[in-house]
């Protein structure tokens, strides 16, 4: 592809429209339009043009959406239209694993190939699929399937997403759990698929009175906000106003609420640090680009409860002066995306967003924007980078978000469960928040278990509960051979270890992590060495490249697992001091959590439960 600006190659017709229908008809000749006699004499755009690229992003969505794939003529288009040099937009696009700017069938299926979906059998129903459609990549009638990294459905695993592109948007199916047969149907005829599972059913609890974040799933109609207010919706929000923005940080602050994203920073300390910046405008970004193989609890809660995010977020925009929200929501989550925009847009209409949210002065609204299928935009200033249109790179840090975030300015970020605690948190009272879970590590907290287990989906227990107990609700096998807790970014545990307190400080004094709360429960029939290879796969597949110590040591890792998944003892010492050295190397030198935290699975496997011995 020519990275510069074509002068043969054209956008076609529908790629245009695709185009204009989110940016408005093109200006003059400088955007796209037809050249007049006037645009000979002056230059129209700059850097009121420039100032657009923040909708690159959705830019490239809409052709996507449209045609299924970006062509170098419509990403010509965008990039006349949005003043964006061709070069940039280009590793934009060959960024995201949900974009292709090489020639496709409007329908591809994406089948996860993850930790859970391999635990229960996609190897199996990558095979069905090679039978009944030929390889991976190869189009057949129409579409196309090809393997894919976590698609959040790992309760109901193996998984596999048909996204359909068209004139009237994308048409989604999900399969999930998949046979080759519902996956192939799935990829054929999306407009027929079977609908999917309500919420509830990833929620095992669900009914549970002693639930608090997710009290609300299968009790409430998640479409309806005379509902959602019936059951004690924007109480909060008006707590919040009584209160003004200090004195919710300072009622945020007591609760002792850390975030839940995996770093367990105080989010009170944010919200205050955001806040007191001088420099304006202030912006709130929620995470909901929950990518961490073996995490779903976020997709749950906005699919089950869109307006406690809604709420949650007001209040977050409220405390730190923004006025401006943006909600990052990972691509694989089609039914989340439905419901968080209709949500949006019925209380946008009611006057719980807008210029004057309920009547209190006070302006915030929400945009929502898509993420494309990359697991570093997990990285907060990698979600940054993404909403500005650039490549979803991170960032060196300091400076830090809450002093130069999102377009340079002060930016708090947050992910959905930690917002979602806030509801609570000022329902209750600090106090009585506080009350739950243990001193360091208070409230209750969202596990996903999956794997091996009778029951797996989404469970709230208050922190402290034993990860053995939570075994207990799940239905552990017979034959336990590990768990993996935080994700592939986390640690394994070994079965004579399952009174690890389920907190904070408890996981890492067990040489553990919480992370973003995966349990993935594994029995004697998994090949542990082959899970060790996916982790090292999915690590060398997701890294951005940013990075030397990230985008080698991840290849250098899993080059020496390969090697050495068949061997044990003496003829995999070698390889192991090798991957020793290269891990500490990532730890030492990445510039994010990514390459930080490649090594963890694969060191706590061979340390804890001497996978190579």
């Amino acid at each position: 592809m020519d990275l510069t600006f074509s002068a043969t190659a054209e956008a076609t017709d529908q790629e245009r429209a695709a185009v204009d229908a989110l940016l408005g008809a093109p200006a003059s000749g400088w955007e796209g339009a037809d050249r007049t006699a006037g645009d000979l004499r002056w230059a129209r755009g700059g850097r009121a043009a420039r100032d657009r690229r923040e909708l690159l992003l959705p830019a490239l969505h809409a052709v996507n959406d449209r045609i299924g794939w970006i062509s170098e003529g419509a990403l010509d288009y965008v990039c006349r239209r949005l003043t964006v040099p061709p070069a940039e937009a280009y590793g934009v696009a060959t960024f995201y694993s949900l974009f292709s700017v090489t020639p496709r069938p409007a329908t591809v299926l994406h089948v996860c190939t993850d930790l859970a979906c391999a635990a229960k059998g996609s190897a199996q129903l990558c095979a069905g699929l090679e039978r009944e459609f030929g390889p991976s990549g190869r189009p057949v009638d129409g579409a196309v399937w090809q393997s894919s990294p976590c698609l959040g459905l790992c309760e109901r695993a193996p998984a596999a997403l048909a996204l359909r592109a068209g004139d009237g948007g994308p048409v989604t199916a999900v399969a999930a759990p998949a046979t080759p047969a519902s996956a192939a149907a799935a990829a054929r005829t999306p407009h027929t698929a079977t609908a999917e599972p309500p919420p509830p059913a990833a929620v095992p609890q669900a009914g549970d009175p002693s639930l608090v974040l997710l009290r609300r799933i299968g009790v409430v109609d998640p479409g309806s906000l005379d509902d959602y207010r019936a059951h004690g919706g924007y109480t909060a929000l008006r707590r919040a106003f009584a209160l003004g923005p200090a004195g919710v940080i300072r009622e945020v602050t007591e609760s002792g609420l850390l975030g839940r994203g995996g770093a367990a920073f105080p989010t009170g300390r944010k919200w205050e640090a955001t806040a007191r910046q001088p420099d304006h405008p202030h912006y709130l970004v929620c995470n909901a680009d929950e990518s961490e193989p073996g995490t779903f609890k976020d997709r749950v809660l906005m699919e089950g409860d869109p307006y406690a995010l809604i709420e949650a977020m007001t209040i977050a925009g409220y405390a730190t002066g923004a006025h401006r929200g943006f909600l990052y929501l990972r691509g694989e989550y089609p039914r989340a995306l439905r419901r968080l925009t209709r949500a949006v847009v019925r209380a946008r209409a009611r006057g719980l967003l807008g210029p004057d949210v309920l009547g209190q002065g006070f302006a915030f609204d929400i945009e929502i924007r898509r993420g494309a299928g990359a697991y570093i935009c997990g990285e907060e200033t990698a979600i940054f980078n993404s909403i500005e249109g650039r490549r979803g790179e991170p960032r060196s840090k300091p400076p830090f978000p809450v002093e130069q975030g999102l377009f340079g300015k002060p930016t708090a970020i947050n992910n959905v469960e930690t917002l979602v605690n806030v509801l609570p948190v000022l329902e209750r009272g600090a106090a009585a928040y506080a009350a739950t879970g243990t001193a360091s590590s208070s409230g209750t907290k969202l596990f996903c278990v999956s794997g091996q287990v009778a029951r797996p989906g989404v469970y709230e227990l208050p922190f402290g509960a034993t990860l053995g107990e939570l075994l207990d609700l799940a239905g552990p096998p017979e034959r336990l051979r590990a768990v993996l807790l935080g994700g592939a970014a986390g640690g394994f545990v070994r079965p004579d270890e399952l009174a690890v307190p389920l907190t904070f400080e408890g996981t890492r004094a067990a040489g553990a992590t919480l992370g973003s709360g995966v349990v993935l429960v594994l029995d004697d029939t998994v090949e542990l060495p082959r899970v060790l290879l996916r982790i090292a796969e999915f690590f060398r597949d997701e890294s951005c490249g940013q990075c030397v110590p990230c985008r080698v040591g991840t290849v250098r890792q899993e080059e020496a697992l390969h090697r050495i998944k068949d061997r044990t003892g003496a003829a995999a010492a070698d390889d192991i001091a090798l991957l020793r050295e290269v891990g500490r190397a990532m730890r030492d030198a990445s510039i994010c959590g990514l390459g930080q935290t490649a090594w963890n699975a694969v060191e706590s496997a061979i340390d804890r439960l001497g996978a190579f011995e």
